[in-house]
């Protein structure tokens, strides 16, 4: 008797598999390019930019002593100056630079960096102003970046940054990151998490915010 042999299966390919390395190479690069082309977007847009304001943090006075020279310079432009010298000597740099008062706007509600963005930004939004050179030092620049693309962001303004000149190092980067934390807190709860810095272990504890 002969025996019936079943027919031999057509053999398939086998899709190619994407190895582990291969995949967490993926996974840290493709977030990295997206990063890299959001960046450089942002820089390009900022290029173009033809802000209609000045928004000037405070935290040392070179800050508006550089804002008073840079309004002369820009004279169709208001100025916002959130919590910055005392107002004799602020109304006096502007004075001496041949600022009308008109155009100034001094803001003393915030108590650190996130709070410069989250106490005006919704007057500039009622201004209809839906873009600001942002001025600061240039160490501090990084964070105040980080905090004007969230809160600013959220009401769509854009922001053209416009570095002061410094001495001092560049801050660490453990600020730029715990105040976006506290950026995107706020925009979820309303709450700027001041005492955010207090929950981190002692090694990693900051110096305090200017």
């Amino acid at each position: 008797m002969q025996l019936k042999t079943s027919p031999h299966p057509r053999s398939r390919k086998r899709p190619a598999r994407v190895r582990p390395k291969r995949r967490s190479r993926l996974a840290l690069i493709l977030p990295l390019l997206c990063l890299s082309l959001w960046v450089g977007y942002r820089k390009t847009q900022a290029l173009l930019l033809r802000p209609d304001a000045m928004l000037v943090l405070g935290g040392s006075p070179d800050r508006e002593v550089f804002a008073a020279e840079f309004a002369r310079q820009h004279p169709h432009l208001d100025i916002w100056v959130s919590s910055g010298s005392n107002p004799e000597y602020a109304e006096w740099v502007f004075d001496q630079a041949g600022i009308s008062p008109e155009r100034i706007h001094l803001d003393y509600q915030a108590v650190d960096t996130v709070s410069n963005f989250t106490t005006l930004v919704d007057e500039l939004q009622a201004r209809k102003i839906d873009s600001v050179y942002l001025i600061t030092s240039e160490d501090h620049m990084r964070r105040a970046q980080v905090i004007g693309e969230i809160i600013l962001g959220s009401r769509n303004i854009s922001f053209k940054p416009i570095a002061v000149p410094s001495t001092r190092e560049p801050e660490p980067i453990e600020k730029a990151v715990r105040d976006g934390a506290r950026a995107v807190l706020w925009l979820a709860t309303g709450r700027t998490g001041t005492t955010l810095s207090r929950w981190l272990p002692p090694k990693t504890q900051l110096p305090p915010d200017s």
